[in-house]
Order: C-alpha cells, then sequence, then structure tokens
C-alpha cells in the first residue's frame, strides 16, 4: 500500500468531505473539502486534503484558482492532466451558472446596481478588465462583455469594438466598467478620456453611454456621479 496514492477514503469517516456533504449539504463545506472532492485522490505521501490546501496555498487561496489553467494545475505534484481538465471544467460550470443567475432580467439604474453585478467577480481580477453591460430600453442587462484586458489607453479602447455589440444585441444603452487592481477606484486621466470619447461617439449613433463604473476592492466610483458624462 506504501506505493498507492492516499484517497478520501483514508480520511476518518468523520472528517470525510463527501459524507459532511450528504450529512450537512454543499454550504457547509470549507474550500479545501470541496477542492478536495474534485480531486478525488493524494500522492503517496500526501492526503487529498493536503493536496488541497496546497492548491489553496499555490493560487492565494479562491482568488487566483477561478481563472487557473491546465498548465498551472498541472504544475502542482499529484494533479495530472486528467484532474486538472475536469478542475477546469469544473470552475467553469460555476462561472457560467452564475452569469446565467446573474443575468436573469438584472435591471440596471443605479451605480450600486453595476457594483452588485459584478463586484466579486471584478474586484480580484489582476490586470484591468474592460467590461461593457449592454442595456434594452428597461434597463435590463442583454449582455455582458470583456471588451479590453490591460491597462487602459484611450487609444487602445476603441469606441468600435464598443459599440458593434452594442449594434449587434440592438441595444438601447451601454454601461461600461473596469477594475483597477490596486483596490483603489479613483478615476485616472486615462479613464476620464476614455468616457468623454465613448459619450461622444454613442450620442451620435443614438446609444447613450449611461455610465462608466471603476470597481475597486468592495467600493466603486461612478464618472456620471463625478460629472465626467457632460455629453450625455
Amino acid at each position: 500500500m506504501s506505493n498507492m496514492s492516499m484517497t478520501l477514503r483514508d480520511v476518518p469517516n468523520r472528517e470525510r468531505p463527501r459524507e459532511r456533504l450528504l450529512h450537512e449539504g454543499a454550504h457547509a463545506l470549507s474550500n479545501q473539502e470541496i477542492i478536495a472532492i474534485m480531486l478525488r485522490t493524494g500522492t503517496k505521501n500526501e492526503s487529498v486534503l493536503q493536496l488541497a490546501q496546497h492548491v489553496l496555498c499555490h493560487f492565494d487561496g479562491l482568488r487566483l484558482l477561478r481563472e487557473a489553467t491546465v498548465e498551472e494545475l498541472t504544475s502542482i505534484h499529484g494533479i495530472g492532466e486528467a484532474k486538472a481538465i475536469e478542475f477546469c471544467a469544473a470552475i467553469e460550470l460555476g462561472r457560467r451558472i452564475h452569469t446565467m443567475q446573474e443575468m436573469d432580467r438584472y435591471v440596471i439604474r443605479t451605480p450600486e446596481d453595476v457594483s452588485r453585478f459584478v463586484m466579486e467577480e471584478m474586484r480580484f481580477l489582476s490586470q484591468e478588465n474592460f467590461v461593457c453591460l449592454y442595456l434594452n430600453t428597461k434597463n435590463q442587462v442583454l449582455h455582458k462583455q470583456t471588451v479590453f484586458i490591460g491597462s487602459l489607453n484611450a487609444s487602445i479602447v476603441h469606441p468600435r469594438e464598443v459599440f458593434k455589440e452594442a449594434l449587434r444585441r440592438s441595444a438601447a444603452s451601454l454601461i461600461c466598467l473596469h477594475n483597477h487592481p490596486s483596490g483603489d477606484p479613483t478615476p485616472s486621466r486615462e479613464d476620464i478620456e476614455v468616457t468623454h470619447r465613448l459619450a461622444q461617439v454613442g450620442k451620435l449613433i443614438g446609444i447613450e453611454l449611461l455610465d462608466h463604473v471603476i470597481i475597486g476592492d468592495r467600493t466603486f466610483v461612478s464618472l456620471k456621479e463625478k460629472g465626467h458624462l457632460p455629453f450625455s
């Protein structure tokens, strides 16, 4: 048995994540226990719960794990390609379910609505993501699209990319937003320039830019509330 990997069966019954899930529900499990269920087995020197903890440490908790790739996962001893693929598929399924629930007739009327819609998804991102929410005449979210990833620059965020999807979706209006990985949502000069440029184009083609919201860590700034949407 010394050369066999350690499985959930090797964990005392009272501590087995699968049994806890059956008797107490998935909500009662820790992140480590949920990951252990997904991994199923550990290594000959490391129990599956220890391997799960190693995964959490490697990715700084769930913060980076949600963007883990197969290559990153297989770099961890004890995780082969098959396990990594299953793991990535489970993460993507959870992301899609969350997106479906969040976008089901979600109505945006205030910057606070925007924050509630994207905060948990965006506040931990390590790079700036420029995202557009396309709305119908009732301010319901029709579609959410990441337009650009990287440092915001007025010459890089092209209005054609932003409004192409708006036209495709027959959107009545849109809201732009992006995150500041530092956690501080204070708008930069580039943020304001991008906002002015998009507002001008929106006015010309009849699709109003309602706001540009900057997401920090549990905080946000609305450029409309700050008076930076003079063309809307």
